[in-house]
């Protein structure tokens, strides 16, 4: 996001933050209210244009978000969406993808609150992987055939009871409403949500083989002393690796792998 965008976002990330502070907030109500303003605003374009139009006052949008989902939604879910629509948007699709994140966020404060982040981080990695390498498992779960209902189903068999409900409550929102997303993507978003509840960088690590837990622990504190914050680390597993690892971080590769030496070598010969 830019320009009055990214202020506004801003602001609802802290009103989110005062709000979930307070152990009486239920953040998984704060979610299911957040996520169910966001599909209403992706099906309904006029009205995100309504309550984005800068030739408005804070107040009149304001009072618009009020009349149409006061009676819906829970008195400190009202209250940040109206704060959010006192805001100013460069864009209306702005308001919806702020709404997202600020829903998914909920979830995950949920579970960081119960104790179970660490375990989500490493269920939405591990289900990012498995679509990954299954294409007909992907189509399923992508394709614009199947109907929403039918792949939350699909998703609760896959799912349910074998990962944390915050889990599949994530997932399940990315999948049956991708808006415009695809899977790896909507993941890799999750995660990274994920990892800044804890103030983390999330690395995504591939080897030739299982890292042991003395090697994941010097690979951990060597990356968190290069990027002066704590690093979760994704771990995959790759023969075709053959040895060392390669570790993304965002748009970064730090590649240390003998196949990446060796094609390194290769080039370097035939220039």
């Amino acid at each position: 996001m830019n320009g009055a965008s990214r202020d506004a976002l801003a602001g609802a990330r802290e009103r989110l933050h005062a709000l979930t502070d307070n152990t009486s907030v239920d953040a998984t109500v704060l979610a299911d209210d957040l996520a169910a303003v966001t599909a209403l605003l992706n099906r309904e374009s006029s009205l995100r244009r309504a309550l984005t139009d800068p030739a408005q006052s804070g107040e009149a949008k304001a009072g618009l978000a009020r009349r149409l989902v006061g009676s819906q939604l829970g008195a400190d879910s009202t209250d940040l969406f109206t704060g959010m629509v006192r805001s100013r948007w460069s864009r209306s699709r702005d308001l919806v993808d702020a709404l997202e994140e600020l829903a998914d966020t909920a979830d995950l404060t949920a579970a960081e609150r119960d104790g179970t982040l660490d375990e989500v981080e490493d269920e939405l990695f591990r289900f990012g992987r498995i679509a990954a390498g299954s294409p007909d498992l992907r189509a399923a779960l992508s394709g614009r055939a199947g109907q929403g209902a039918a792949k939350a189903d699909l998703l609760h068999t896959l799912l349910g009871g074998r990962a944390k409900p915050v889990t599949e409550r994530l997932v399940t929102r990315l999948v049956t409403a991708p808006r415009g997303r695809s899977l790896e993507s909507g993941i890799e978003s999750l995660s990274k949500l994920a990892a800044a509840r804890r103030g983390r960088t999330v690395a995504e690590v591939v080897s030739a083989i299982p890292l042991n837990e003395t090697q994941k622990r010097r690979l951990g504190d060597a990356l968190a002393r290069i990027y002066g914050r704590p690093v979760h680390l994704n771990l995959d597993v790759d023969p075709a690796v053959l040895g060392g690892v390669r570790v993304r971080i965002g748009d970064e590769v730090i590649n240390g792998s003998i196949a990446d030496r060796l094609d390194e070598a290769s080039r370097r010969m035939a220039g």
